[in-house]
C-alpha cells in the first residue's frame, strides 16, 4: 500500500489515461487527497480514536462514494 499516485490510470475498457493534461488533474488531486487523508487519520488516531476503527470509517467513505454516472438511488 502507498500513498503514492497510481503510475496507470485506468479507463473502463483497460486502457490507460493517456492525457497530459487529464494526468496532471489526476496526479494533483491525489496529491491532494492522500494530503487531506492523512492529516484526518492523524488528528483522529491523536485524538483517541483506534487506528483500525478510523481506517474502516475511512474505507466506508470511498465505498459510499456516487458515480457521476448513475444517477442518484441506482
Amino acid at each position: 500500500m502507498s500513498l503514492s499516485a497510481p503510475e496507470l490510470w485506468p479507463q473502463s475498457d483497460g486502457a490507460p489515461v493517456s492525457c497530459r493534461e487529464k494526468l496532471r488533474t489526476l496526479a494533483e488531486n491525489h496529491a491532494e487527497l492522500a494530503q487531506v487523508m492523512q492529516d484526518a487519520f492523524e488528528d483522529a488516531v491523536l485524538m483517541g480514536v483506534d487506528e483500525a476503527a478510523m481506517r474502516a470509517i475511512l474505507a466506508d467513505m470511498v465505498a459510499a462514494l456516487r458515480s457521476p454516472k448513475r444517477p442518484a438511488g441506482h
